[in-house]
Formats: C-alpha cells, sequence, structure tokens
C-alpha cells in the first residue's frame, strides 16, 4: 500500500491541526495517515470533548464461546447466558453487555456479540459471568433478567490486551466460583475471540484539485488549502481532515488524503468541503464551499467532472455559485491494516526508561526529595511514570524484558555518566518486568549520587542505535523510550538533532515532566503545534515521534496523566509501518 503523507513545514503545517492518533485503522483517533491527513485533530478532539465524548476509537466485538458447563438443570442440560462487565479503576464493574440464552447446552457458541471501545493506553479488565437462566424467564428480554434469580455456573477475567496479542485473538479460560472461592474444582472453560469491526479497516485515499479559484490576497495569488467535515445528527459539522496548504496557485493540486470510514462514516454521509486561503493569522478566508458525500466525490472522479464551489449567502441575498471548481484526480478504495492487525500477527513494543538523576531533584533521603522512597510504599512521581506506562506496555512485549537506564549521575566509576545501566551491571541494560525496572531504580538512589547536567542526547542516541540495530533482523519490533525528567534541558539543539535523526527509527519517545520546573523547552520537542522538528543541519523530522506531558497536570476522567501519552503510540506505529509499506506478517483476513 503507497503511504498517504503531507510533509509542510512552519505555521502552514499547523493548519491540518493534527497529531497521530490512538488507535490503528480508525481516522480521528486512529491515525489513517500522518502528517496532515487523518491523524488525530485538534479541532475534533475539542469537537467531542465539548459534548463530553470520548474521540473516535477502534470498535471491538467479543465473541464467547464455553465448553463442559455445570449442568444445574434435572431434567435437561444448562440454558446458558454471558454476562461481560468492565471492571473499573474503583473496582465496580460496568455491564458491557448480555447474549441470548441456548436451551439445553454445556458447550455453547453465542450469536450475539458484545461491543467494547478499545483502549490502548489503559489496562481494560474484563470480566465475565455465565448464569444457568430458568425456563421461566426464556421469554423474557435477556436485558430485562435479573441475575440474582438465575444459578451462576462460573465466572472468569482477563485484560483485553490479552487477548488482542494473541495471533489467533482468541483467549481460554477456566471458570471458578466468584471471588476465587474453592468449591467445585472443574466448572468449565471460557474462549473469547476479538474481531475489530470492519469499518476500522476501510479507507479511501482521495486526490483533490482545484481550477480557477477566486484570489483573496492584494500583492500575490491566494495559498489555499482544504477543510473537510462530516455532517452530523446534531447538525454541525465535524471537521475530519485538512490537506497541506499550496502557497501562491489559484489551480492547486494537494498531496492525496487517506480517510478511513470512521471519519467519513459512510459513503452516504453528506460532506462539506470548504476551501480557505490561508492566513498566518488563523484567519482564514473563505473561498467557497460545497457538500458531496464520498459517494458524489467516487462519481465526479469516474465522469471526469467538476463540482462547482458557492459561496454562502449574506443575510438577504442568495448563495452565490462560483466558477471556481473542484476535482477528484484520484478516488482509491483500500483496505487498511490497523495496530491490532500488526500486534496479533507477532509485531511487539519494546519499552526502555531512562531516569533523570540530577542534583536538582534532591537528596533522596530527604522527603521533599523527587526520589525519595516512602516508607509507607506510595509512590514517587518516578515510580508512578514507570509503572502507569509499564503496566500498559508489558502485555505488547512477549519476553517483558525492559531496557533501564539513568543519565545525569555519578556513577560507580566515580564519574558523570549521561547514560548508565540502572541495574548497576557493566554489560546488561535491561532487566525482568516493571518490577525489575522499579527494583533497579531503588538499587541505583543507594549506589548513584545525583549529579548533572540534563543531556537527553546520549539516552536518544543509545535507544536509536537499539532500535536501528533491530532492523538489520527484524522489522516487527517498535520501541517505547520513556525519559523522566525534573529539569531544563543542557542539550536541547544535541537532543533535537538526535531525535530528528531517530525518526527514520521504529522509535517513539514520551517525556514525562516531574516536580515545578518550566518545561516550556520541553514541549518545543513536541510537535503538536504542526510545527515538525529541524536538526542543526536544516534537516526536518519524518514523523513526529515525541510526546511530553508535566506530571502536576491532573488527572483526566478514567486514565491518568502519563497514560493519556500512551493515545499517541499506535499513530505513530502506524505512521511508521504504512511510511515504509510494512506489513503484518501474515495477511490478516480483510
Amino acid at each position: 500500500m503507497g503511504s498517504c503523507f503531507s510533509d509542510v513545514r512552519g505555521g502552514q503545517q499547523a493548519v491540518g491541526g493534527t497529531r497521530q492518533g490512538p488507535i490503528g485503522g480508525v481516522g480521528v483517533g486512529g491515525g489513517v495517515g500522518g502528517g496532515n491527513n487523518g491523524g488525530r485533530n485538534d479541532a475534533v478532539d475539542h469537537f467531542f470533548r465539548a459534548r463530553g465524548q470520548p474521540a473516535l476509537f477502534s470498535q471491538i466485538e467479543l465473541s464467547l464461546s464455553a465448553s463442559k458447563l455445570r449442568d444445574r438443570d434435572v431434567m435437561s442440560k444448562s440454558d446458558p447466558m454471558a454476562v461481560v462487565y468492565l471492571r473499573k479503576r474503583d473496582g465496580m464493574l460496568e455491564e458491557l453487555g448480555r447474549t441470548e440464552v441456548i436451551l439445553n447446552s454445556l458447550d455453547p457458541a453465542w450469536i450475539v456479540k458484545i461491543s467494547i471501545a478499545y483502549h490502548f493506553e489503559t489496562v481494560q479488565h474484563l470480566v465475565f459471568q455465565i448464569y444457568d437462566v430458568d425456563t421461566k424467564y426464556h421469554n423474557v428480554p435477556v436485558k430485562t433478567l435479573k441475575l440474582t434469580d438465575q444459578d451462576f455456573l462460573g465466572e472468569a477475567s482477563c485484560v483485553l490486551s490479552e487477548i488482542v496479542t494473541k495471533q489467533s485473538r482468541s483467549l481460554t479460560l477456566s471458570l471458578h466460583n466468584k471471588n476465587l472461592q474453592v468449591g467445585v474444582r472443574n466448572l468449565g472453560t471460557l474462549t473469547i475471540h476479538a474481531e475489530e469491526s470492519v469499518a476500522a479497516r476501510t479507507a479511501v485515499e482521495i486526490t483533490f484539485r482545484c481550477s480557477q479559484l477566486e484570489n483573496k490576497d492584494m500583492f500575490s495569488k491566494s495559498d489555499p488549502f482544504l477543510r473537510i467535515s462530516r455532517v452530523v445528527e446534531s447538525g454541525g459539522p465535524l471537521p475530519i481532515c485538512k490537506t497541506e496548504v499550496i502557497n501562491n496557485n489559484l489551480n492547486p493540486t494537494w498531496r492525496p488524503l487517506c480517510l478511513s470510514m470512521q471519519q467519513f462514516g459512510s459513503k452516504e454521509n453528506p460532506l462539506v468541503i470548504e476551501c480557505f486561503d490561508f492566513n498566518a493569522s488563523g484567519n482564514h478566508a473563505l473561498i467557497g464551499q460545497l457538500q458531496k458525500s464520498m459517494a458524489d466525490l467516487e462519481k465526479l472522479h469516474k465522469e471526469r467532472n467538476g463540482a462547482n464551489f458557492t459561496f454562502p449567502a449574506s443575510h438577504h441575498g442568495h448563495e452565490k455559485v462560483l466558477k471556481s471548481q473542484l476535482f477528484v484526480d484520484q478516488f482509491c478504495e483500500k483496505e487498511q491494516y490497523s495496530f491490532l492487525d500488526y500486534i496479533s500477527s507477532g509485531f511487539e513494543l519494546n519499552f526502555m526508561v531512562a531516569v533523570d538523576f540530577t542534583a536538582s531533584n534532591g537528596n533522596p533521603r530527604n522527603p521533599d526529595s523527587l526520589h525519595y522512597i516512602d516508607p509507607s510504599g506510595r509512590y514517587n512521581s518516578y515510580q508512578q511514570a514507570i509503572m502507569e506506562v509499564g503496566e500498559v506496555i508489558q502485555f505488547y512485549d512477549s519476553d517483558r524484558r525492559f531496557s533501564a537506564w539513568g543519565f545525569g549521575g555519578r556513577t560507580y566509576g566515580g564519574t558523570v555518566s549521561h547514560c548508565f545501566n540502572l541495574n548497576g551491571s557493566p554489560d546488561g541494560y535491561e532487566v525482568e518486568g516493571v518490577e525489575g525496572i522499579m527494583a533497579a531504580y531503588a538499587g541505583a538512589l543507594h549506589n548513584v549520587a545525583l549529579a548533572g547536567p540534563t543531556l537527553f542526547g546520549p539516552v536518544i542516541n543509545r535507544a536509536a542505535q537499539i532500535a536501528g540495530q533491530s532492523l538489520s533482523y527484524n522489522q516487527s519490533k517498535y520501541y517505547v523510550l520513556l525519559i523522566i525528567t525534573d529539569g531544563v534541558l543542557t542539550d536541547q539543539q544535541e537532543t533535537m538533532d538526535a531525535l530528528v535523526r531517530a525518526s527514520d527509527l521504529p522509535l517513539s519517545v514520551l517525556i514525562v515532566g516531574v516536580g515545578g520546573a518550566d518545561f516550556k523547552q520541553m514541549e518545543t520537542l513536541d510537535a503538536d503545534n504542526g510545527i515538525r522538528l529541524e536538526s542543526s543541519t536544516g534537516r526536518v523530522a519524518t514523523r513526529d515521534i515525541v510526546q511530553f506531558v508535566p506530571m502536576r497536570e491532573v488527572h483526566r476522567g478514567s486514565i491518568s496523566v502519563v497514560q493519556a501519552l500512551l493515545e499517541e503510540l499506535p499513530g505513530q506505529f502506524l505512521t511508521y509501518m504504512r511510511a515504509r509499506e510494512i506489513k503484518p506478517r501474515t495477511q490478516m483476513p480483510l
């Protein structure tokens, strides 16, 4: 599959307002392309948040079957029904759905599927309960059944990530009594199979061209870009993507856009296409607009016709039809692989951590130090960041061996090092699991003296070296470097150079700022404003690989600030894989 990318620099790139989105295959929440064509869009995020809704996500359907259930009926076999719950952060169970009742079966395969929104950035704990439904309720809708009136057959639980990382996307669990009570030993098994909804994979690659655009600039020609919005039921248009800006051109052809079905809804859904003249002030001048569905745009392409733009009516006048026209030079429907397609075919995320050991953190023995280990077991900010990112990513790494470094500390030899092994080993930088990182961190606080300055370059270069070396033997690994720091960078240009070089590699960098420092400088490393990083030699990053968040921001709803960082990862992963036309290991059934 060809890539669907655009690369525009400076403020004009920010017109697209895009950020890589969380889930593969979905548009707004899933970065169908990179750059300005289908990545996550600030305007879209605002639209959803203003209505108290999450942005678009990947919808998963769970199919359930069971084997060798207990028989609770005297004259016949059990009549089982399954109920699925999501365990929330406070431990409460939220019901997601119920299957139908299957009569007289100890090995049911239910037809009704349970729908759940897959969020990469959180650990989604699922609980499954099986009930034998009493005969007198067989004509009652399952949603209205009181579960206390039914016979309990067994329960099982897992994390959604455990299912979707399996190549078969299926997981078989042993059923047990509630609260793991000792009772009947064998209650049978439950098998859960996860499928992404087909809509998440359907996309259209489309190339727009305009002719005879009206000139809005006095001393030069207009600098046009298109904004495409979907008309939603509430009445208002929802922006779904924007093209790049083409300078000084009244007959522009833009780079191809990739739009997923989750962005445009259906081929009949009306879309509003607006053409603007770019202004650096953000006050873009409308050149013209029109309303067409995807089906209409496909027809324009087939018939090689143009559609006239109109200019909205003033208070008393009529809508003005313009000479300016929109043409569709390319219209190509395609199936796109999603993040879950890659993960379930064996692609892995490898977790790396780098911890700031500079003196500005304060003496670890003092309770006001950012490195203070509280005897009560309460985590400091460094431990919290390691745990919150690690507990999510660990499911996507089969051997759970993680790289762990420190920087800015005076190590065992007495010299200041800007990339030392956290476990103190001269050669081995890997530790076992998130617990291994936590233990190595606690140990290093006893053996490493805090020093300085704050340099990111060496740890980014080390991570990039490992990611680069992996390409020679394995294209199915993607690396995630978490840098936790309290301070202001001393080597900002060297860091930018390292990040620009690393933007060609299978690597993302998450930076968590702890403490009360001014982190404005960090925000320049994070290209969310649309301006890509530029190295000292003038080379521009091929993609945005950095996410930064200060720890002091309040928790957002059900996920923490640190886990909010992870929302961007699947989109960054997909941008890398699609740009290089790397496909899942086995051809997924589309």
